[in-house]
């Protein structure tokens, strides 16, 4: 696992656990270079920050809609506005009325 750390931040100073590489760097360079080898895929998860980072990279949303309100939410990406096309590949819904929908990127 890897953990895209601020590089401003000084509240995680290492990896708390030897399966997790703390990385300051460049995202967009890190996503890329680990696109560019064999494995499983990549799973973002953390809000708009690091998505609206990573935006340009990301072929698949998977959104989990929750049949409760706490606050005034987090957006799905934060940054400048800018428009894509995303296809519906599969939704299911849980009998406690939750959500979870996959969309894939639209090619051209």
């Amino acid at each position: 696992m890897i953990s895209l750390g601020d590089p401003g931040s000084k509240s995680l100073t290492g990896s708390p656990d030897p399966d997790v590489t703390v990385f300051s760097g460049d995202p967009v360079e890190l996503v890329r270079e680990l696109k560019g080898q064999e494995g499983k895929g990549i799973y973002l998860c953390g809000g708009g920050n690091p998505a609206g980072q990573l935006r340009p990279e990301i072929d698949e949303l998977v959104v989990k809609i929750y049949p409760f309100v706490a606050g005034d939410g987090i957006r799905l990406f934060s940054g400048e506005f800018s428009s894509e096309r995303y296809e519906l590949a599969e939704s299911r819904t849980f009998k406690n009325g939750t959500v979870v929908v996959r969309y894939v990127k639209r090619s051209g």
